[in-house]
């Protein structure tokens, strides 16, 4: 048998084993949160600017669509040039702008159209002596000054890309200068004709963000302007009419939106913002 001071000793180290063991329980291990992840909000709207200006710089070309001239004799007759060619020249242009939505703008423009040449050829009869069918070479240049009210609609961004199209209604101040008709019976004058004129255009480009408020504008536009006097009565011949034009153009320019960033350019990505865990309370054991 066991004696009474072993027993006491036994009895001991169970107790400190069984309190070592219930102690093991009672301290749970520290619980590691994982990292949160970031959260997203959406962007605050945009309130950009809506007035832009704009400057342009452009290389058009015109095909002039038929001209002919008028003699008067007994009776008057009628007759068209044999050829006519018109060359290729530079112009200007500027206007104010408001951008109505993100796809739908309109602006008031003004294009300076600096000379384009003419140059063309008639059939007819020189005096001689004696009369005589002969071809004459006529010279001529014509400038203009385009004034048009246009709409665009934007067909998106892109990565600060923005495909449009749009059209124009307006009117053409168009200035020919004295035509000079040179043939077998010496050199003659017509005084150029001018006026007013209906035109309309219709345009297709991009514009690519440089700025939250600059772009860069490049594109196409059509134009067509209608019929009207080119030159007056000399030597038996005249007056002389176009037929109008249909004005080609490749352009290139600037637009400033003011007020505010544009609506195409200004930053829309979802935002990331700070993330707070909610206070961790340890469990309490009992």
């Amino acid at each position: 048998m066991l004696s009474r001071t072993r027993l006491f000793l036994v009895a001991s180290a169970l107790g400190f084993a069984a309190s070592a063991h219930a102690a093991d329980i009672y301290d749970p291990p520290p619980i590691v949160m994982p990292p949160a992840p970031p959260q997203y909000v959406e962007a605050p709207a945009v309130s950009g600017g809506g007035w832009y200006l704009r400057g342009d710089i452009n290389y058009h070309w015109s095909n002039i669509r038929g001209i002919e001239y008028i003699t008067y004799g007994t009776p008057p007759g009628t007759n068209d040039f044999d050829t006519a060619d018109l060359k290729g020249a530079l112009s200007l242009g500027g206007g104010i702008g408001y951008q109505i939505s993100r796809h739908l703008r309109t602006d008031l423009t003004a294009d300076y159209w600096f000379k384009s040449d003419f140059r063309g050829s008639t059939s007819g009869f020189c005096f001689g002596p004696p009369m005589a069918p002969c071809t004459s070479v006529d010279r001529s240049s014509y400038k203009a000054l385009l004034l048009m009210a246009n709409a665009y609609i934007d067909l998106g961004t892109y990565r600060g890309i923005t495909p449009y199209v749009g059209a124009g209604i307006g009117g053409a101040w168009v200035r020919w200068n004295d035509l000079l008709n040179t043939n077998d019976d010496g050199e003659f004058v017509h005084e150029g004709g001018k006026g007013w004129r209906f035109a309309w255009s219709l345009m297709a480009g991009a514009s690519y963000c440089l700025t939250e408020n600059l772009q860069l504008d490049a594109g196409y536009r059509f134009s067509r302007i209608e019929g009207g006097r080119m030159f007056g009565f000399s030597a038996n011949a005249g007056p002389g009419y176009d037929d109008g034009f249909n004005v080609h153009e490749a352009r290139a320019g600037l637009r400033y939106t003011f007020g505010g960033p544009s609506l195409h350019c200004a930053v829309t990505e979802p935002q990331i913002v700070a993330y707070e865990p909610p206070p961790y309370d340890p469990p309490v054991y009992k």
